[in-house]
């Protein structure tokens, strides 16, 4: 259920911050350059659309399926086996995310990941101005107008993929709870 919770947020960043992270329009095209620095940006480009969506399934698969089904050894339910493949997959594709970024950040990127020190750019009062500036309607209608205009077809779908199967899994509590 904390997955459920920590979606939503994970999602909005990888999507609006994190964009220039996720599969661009030309990445595919970009992969006939093997071992090249492109080609490594691209692959962990796709690797971490992948994370993303894989991630999205599992959400979606989970609420499907019934808590006593591990319990009774219940384990041929297609949403189970469903559920185990994407976090199977998940797993994957983080493991990929981790070597590409050793690949291509290098030590210091890999040690910026576990970094604890404070940076006075990561103030409480700088993020939650910066959340206002963000979710203000004019800054709200702007971006999502940029967003949709930004004419990246994979980007865009994978998107709704996401925003579709999210909001199905927070829908889903409802008949949960009162059944």
């Amino acid at each position: 259920r904390a997955f459920l919770l920590v979606m939503p947020f994970f999602a909005l960043y990888s999507f609006y911050p994190g964009r220039r992270r996720l599969v661009q329009a030309d990445s595919v095209s970009q992969l006939a350059g093997v071992g090249k620095p492109i080609w490594w940006y691209s692959l962990h480009r796709i690797v971490n659309t992948l994370l993303l969506l894989a991630a999205t399934f599992a959400l979606v698969s989970g609420r499907e399926m019934e808590e006593g089904w591990l319990k009774q050894g219940e384990l041929g339910h297609l949403w189970y086996t469903l559920h185990l493949s994407s976090w199977v997959m998940m797993f994957g594709c983080l493991a990929v995310h981790l070597l590409m970024s050793a690949r291509i950040g290098s030590v210091p990127l890999l040690l910026s990941m576990v970094d604890l020190k404070y940076r006075f750019s990561d103030r409480p009062s700088l993020l939650l101005q910066n959340l206002r500036l963000w979710v203000a309607p004019a800054q709200a209608v702007a971006s999502i107008k940029n967003h949709i205009s930004a004419s990246n077809i994979i980007l865009l779908v994978a998107e709704v993929v996401v925003a579709i199967g999210t909001v199905f899994a927070w829908i889903s509590l409802i008949p949960h709870r009162i059944g």
